[in-house]
C-alpha cells in the first residue's frame, strides 16, 4: 500500500499544476475578451462612414474570436472539473489506505 502513495501524491501534484495552468489560461482569455470589449466601444464611439465599415468589420472579426474562446473557455472549465474530480477520487483514495 505505501508503494501507491507516492505514486498518487505525485498524480495529485500532477493535477494541481494542470490547474494552476488552466487558470491562468483562463485569465488571459478574459483580458482578451475585455480588451477586445474596451476596442469595440472605443471604435463605436467614432462616427463617419468609413469608420462604420471598418467597425463592421471588426465587430465580425471580434465576434468569430469571441466564440472561439468561448468555446475553448468551456472546454478549459470541463477539463477542470474533470481534474477536480479525479483529485478529490485520489484524496479519497489515499484516505482510504491510510486507514
Amino acid at each position: 500500500m505505501s508503494d501507491t502513495v507516492p505514486r498518487e501524491h505525485r498524480a495529485i501534484a500532477e493535477l494541481d499544476v494542470l490547474l494552476q495552468r488552466l487558470g491562468e489560461e483562463l485569465a488571459s482569455f478574459r483580458r482578451r475578451a475585455q480588451s477586445a470589449e474596451a476596442r469595440l466601444k472605443e471604435l463605436e464611439g467614432r462616427e463617419g462612414g468609413a469608420a462604420s465599415i471598418e467597425l463592421a468589420g471588426r465587430v465580425s472579426k471580434l465576434e468569430r474570436e469571441n466564440q472561439r474562446l468561448r468555446k475553448r473557455l468551456d472546454s478549459a472549465g470541463a477539463r477542470t472539473k474533470q481534474m477536480l474530480d479525479r483529485v478529490k477520487f485520489l484524496r479519497q483514495q489515499a484516505q482510504g489506505g491510510d486507514r
